[in-house]
């Protein structure tokens, strides 16, 4: 079957198609207790999902219970709109983006109604997070099966809608054998709740006519009529994914009408309640790691390594440990060597028998030809190894200098034994057309993911595309095998069904489409009558974006704004509610504009100037920036490496080329001159900063929170200390720049906070560094690294900034001396801000690579230090610059150094985030932030437990929330050299 002739549509898409928008929208806000938004920047945030496609939608409703769905529902039939039931959006298939009203139950509706521990089951509405289900139930050892890689952020409404798996599906199968039950509206507002039918039952609700009875006539008229055909043309494999279950109706299957309605993708009904099968988990698990020369022969061992009954059996190629270990990622060297990896989960009731079977597959294996290389991981280490399966494969799709890997032909299965000669027929047919990509994926049930190196930006690289496909698919169905063993059809494989189920068994779905949603109004043209997978690209032939000219030079983007836009592959990481720094916004306020794949799609679509057209003056963009708190733990923790940070400084610099900055943009981004002049009279400066009177104006000019208080100045900077004190570390510039190198000469960095606000941590830096042996030194001239300017988009003052900088400090950089910097927030301006923004400038990157924070450099230059112990009570919260670009390794390691008992909460961002939690807007966001982990782990501290945290920002956000004082490292680190007795902290 070859596909019609391609329709290269244009990348430009139909914005305002539906010419009842106004009225449906202006009847949905009288109707709908939950939100209703038909702005064009809601509308942008839901025009794409996790794959190659873009379609934007009518509008959106946030229900908050079943009769705003209901109603929601009526009104779009009472206008003919389409309707799009949606959960997560990290579909990969175009399931989630039509041009419909799309249907978010992920704020609201999201309760676990019922978890039935005696029966194993639970009931729960559309918007559960799978991981809450399963925590949950695991407190009960019990669990939901299913669990893809996206378990902390996919909810329960879309695994039904696309029948998903996961990493043990060999323990409890797909998404479809865990359904018990599905209570459903219809688009014609029919509402029934679906389950397996008896033929009792089955003659009983026929009899019985109505809406229903209609419906299980014409299920059981297809079940009779293509009964044979479902029982020849379906694979018989683990991993039969594509076209709708069909098989459920079978008699042997029980006429199951909820399992049948699983993985139809919302476009037969919208799932109200769920009830779902629960199963034992086994408590103890133990894995194991197997290295093959490469990833066929791996796959070759697959049926043996089934006979010692695993429960998980995960596989992937070197290729993608290679892409990780460009992108220095972590903990790569816990996987066994070899070019094939097989990772191996065994589960039992008691921690020695899954060892015991996990060595017996070890023993069984070194008696094959070409044995394995084999580990057995400790359970911190399989955590360690299951984030490496979880992140790497779209992580490694990423590589700065290759070309951009896609979705397409992600997710076809066959039987396991079948596996490694598709790997190797697929690989060989990828060379045919020169592609690269990395295998991955559920090995155990033989189904392969991969992101491709397609070019879906030209005609010919389109129909090149569309022609690999078709025979992609040919190949599969000639191995018995299933297009889809996952995500589902979409749009990316529809289009294919008919080479894998033939002509009939496509009407078959017709039929029963129709039978559920005559009007094809919800998620139109998905799976049944679907479009063709190039139309609706997110690029297309004509993909061209505005390219502006820009600050930063997106070195890893090939100097592309627009590339870095497109980094988000909508994977949506950024969207899980616990765990980890990002997105500390979206954690709190559970809404897609405030995550980062909610802000990057906005600014993809703001160079597209067709839904948002104010270009760098869109309001729409700025006001979902306006929460980023500029923490950057999407750099790191995104698997696509996206840097939101950078992207919000870049727009502001923009957006305010015509624009007045607000009053406290000054105010902050300027901090270090204030600060500066602040400082020659402390005693008056924090007077009125703390007067009631000169406050309040202060609040009102500033934009102030009347929660807050502005930090106070210290009475004697460290510069002007040492100038009194020991003026021998620091002369004029000149004496800074003739200073000869050795490598016991350390240059001290002087932050303007510890300069003016906590001078004793500068001092304490001072007294440990000498005290490790390092002959410290700093100028005289007050330098700041211009921080809070990229906070601002300040940007033209901040590469200023940075010049004076390298200029200041330049004999010191270009002779190689370390550069301890004691604030995270100005090592990472050196270590990412500066690169970005002078990729080539040769003394940039000496500086950036001769940056230090203090517990680095003593790991690194004096790793014996300190020698002596005291012993104490830690709890340590990592600045979360220095969680994304430095780690906290070597803070961790020092602290244990001294004997401290440490605690270290995974307490993210600590809400502040610089001027940040100072505005009054932005108040109730920081506190929610600071108060999900930091601020309670603080509060429950026993008194003599030492606070301990190196950001300013967080040790003001824990002083004025608290009142519980926390300490810079380097304080700690002086106070055990005086052997003091620990303080309360307070």
């Amino acid at each position: 079957m070859q596909l019609p002739p391609l329709p290269l549509s244009s990348h430009a898409k139909p914005v305002d198609v539906f010419q009842a928008a106004a009225v449906l929208e202006k009847e949905l806000t009288q109707i709908i207790k939950g939100e209703v938004r038909f702005d064009r920047g809601s509308r942008a945030l839901y025009a794409t999902d996790g794959s190659n496609y873009r379609q934007i939608p009518i509008g959106m409703v946030v229900p908050r219970d079943d009769a705003d769905v209901i109603a929601a529902v009526a009104a779009c039939r009472k206008y003919g709109a389409p309707v799009l039931a949606r959960g997560a959006g990290t579909s990969l298939a175009g399931q989630c983006c039509n041009v419909a009203v799309v249907l978010d139950f992920t704020k609201y509706m999201n309760q676990i109604l019922e978890l039935n521990t005696g029966s194993r089951f639970a009931r729960v509405q559309p918007g559960v997070v799978l991981d809450s289900l399963r925590n949950g139930s695991e407190t009960h050892q019990l669990t939901f099966a299913p669990d893809p890689s996206t378990h902390n952020r996919c909810t329960i409404g879309g695994m039904i809608g696309n029948n998903s798996c996961g990493t043990h599906s060999l323990l409890g199968g797909k998404t479809v054998d865990n359904v018990e039950e599905l209570r459903i509206l219809l688009y014609d507002g029919t509402q029934m709740t679906v389950r397996a039918t008896s033929e009792t039952e089955l003659a009983e609700v026929i009899a019985q006519g109505g809406r229903r009875g209609e419906i299980y006539s014409r299920l059981r008229a297809i079940q009779e009529n293509y009964a044979g055909l479902i029982r020849a043309r379906f694979p018989q494999i683990p991993r039969r994914v594509s076209g709708y279950n069909l098989d459920e109706l079978l008699p042997e299957r029980g006429f199951h009408v909820a399992r049948a309605l699983v993985g139809t993708e919302g476009t037969c009904a919208i799932v109200l309640e769920a009830k779902l099968k629960l199963i034992p988990s086994p408590q103890h698990r133990a894995l194991v790691g197997l290295g093959y020369r490469d990833a066929f022969f791996a796959a070759d061992h697959v049926p043996e390594i089934l006979q010692f009954h695993p429960i998980g059996l995960e596989g992937f190629e070197g290729s993608i440990v290679d892409g990780l270990h460009r992108k220095g990622a972590p903990n790569l060297d816990l996987l066994p060597e070899g070019r094939g990896i097989l990772l191996v989960e065994f589960g039992a009731g008691d921690p020695n028998e899954a060892r015991h079977r996990a060595m017996q597959l070890i023993d069984g294996l070194k008696h094959v030809s070409e044995a394995p290389s084999a580990r057995l991981y400790s359970q911190s280490e399989a955590r360690k190894v299951w984030q490496i399966r979880e992140a790497g494969p779209r992580a490694a799709a990423f590589a700065p200098g290759a070309p951009a890997e896609w979705e397409g032909w992600d997710d076809a299965a066959v039987a396991p034994e079948k596996l490694g000669g598709y790997l190797r027929d697929i690989r060989r047919l990828m060379n045919e057309y020169d592609y690269r990509g990395a295998f991955y994926g559920h090995f155990g049930h033989g189904c392969v993911h991969m992101r491709v190196s397609f070019d879906l930006e030209s005609q010919n690289g389109i129909r090149k595309y569309s022609e690999f496909i078709e025979r992609a698919a040919d190949l599969v169905v000639s191995y018995g095998g299933s297009l889809s063993g996952e995500h589902g059809d979409g749009q990316s494989r529809a289009a294919l069904l008919p080479k894998m189920f033939g002509a009939e068994l496509i009407r078959a779905f017709g039929e029963f489409k129709a039978a559920w949603d005559p009007d094809n109004k919800l998620n139109p043209h998905k799976v049944v009558d679907a479009y063709l997978p190039t139309e609706n690209l997110r690029l297309g032939a004509d993909y061209r974006p505005l390219e502006p000219e820009t600050h930063f030079k997106f070195p890893d983007d090939n100097g592309s704004f627009a590339k870095a836009s497109l980094r988000c592959i909508g994977l949506g990481a950024c969207r899980k509610r616990d765990g980890g720094a990002m997105c500390p916004s979206y954690m709190v306020t559970l809404e897609e504009e405030h995550s980062t794949r909610g802000r990057a799609h906005m600014l993809f679509e703001m160079l597209q100037g067709e839904v948002l057209r104010s270009g760098w003056e869109d309001e729409h963009v700025k006001e979902a920036l306006e929460l980023c708190l500029s923490c950057k733990a999407c750099k790191s923790e995104c698997p696509a490496n996206v840097d939101m940070a950078t992207y919000k400084s870049e727009f502001l610099s923009h957006y305010y080329e015509k624009k007045r900055r607000p009053l406290n943009a000054y105010a902050f981004g300027l901090v270090e001159r204030w600060a500066r002049i602040g400082s020659r009279i402390p005693r008056i400066a924090n007077f009125f900063s703390r007067a009631p009177g000169s406050r309040h104006l202060l609040q009102r000019l500033l934009g102030l929170a009347p929660q807050r208080q502005l930090p106070r100045l210290a009475t004697m900077s460290f510069g002007r200390w040492v100038r009194r004190n020991r003026p021998s570390i620091f002369g004029e510039d000149e004496d800074l720049k003739s200073t000869p190198s050795n490598t016991r000469q350390v240059v001290l960095w002087v932050d303007t906070f510890n300069n003016y606000f906590h001078p004793e941590t500068c001092r304490a830096a001072l007294e440990v560094l000498e005290d490790a042996g390092f002959t410290v030194i700093c100028s005289r001239r007050p330098l700041c690294c211009g921080r809070p300017l990229y906070d601002f988009g300040m940007l033209e003052k901040a590469k200023n900034t940075l010049r004076q900088i390298m200029s200041a400090l330049g004999p010191r950089i270009d002779a190689g001396s370390p550069i301890v910097v004691l604030e995270p927030s100005c090592a990472s301006v050196f270590r990412d801000e500066l690169r970005n923004l002078f990729p080539t400038d040769e003394r940039a990157n000496r500086l950036r690579s001769q940056t230090f924070l203090l517990s680095e450099f003593l790991q690194d230059y004096a790793p014996n230090y300190p020698s002596s112990k005291s012993s104490m009570k830690v709890l340590l919260h990592g600045h979360c610059h220095q969680k994304a670009l430095m780690k906290m390794d070597h803070e961790e390691a020092l602290l244990r150094m001294l004997g401290a008992e440490l605690q270290s909460p995974d307490s993210g961002c600590c809400g502040m985030a610089g001027p940040f939690g100072f505005q009054k807007d932005k108040f109730e966001v920081s506190q929610a932030v600071a108060e999900r982990v930091l601020l309670p782990a603080v509060r429950n501290a026993a008194p003599d437990t030492l606070i301990v945290t190196d950001g300013f920002s967080c040790r003001e956000q824990i002083l004025q929330s608290t009142g519980r004082r926390a300490m810079h490292l380097a304080e700690v680190l002086k106070m055990a050299l005086h052997r003091r007795e620990s303080p309360d902290g307070r």
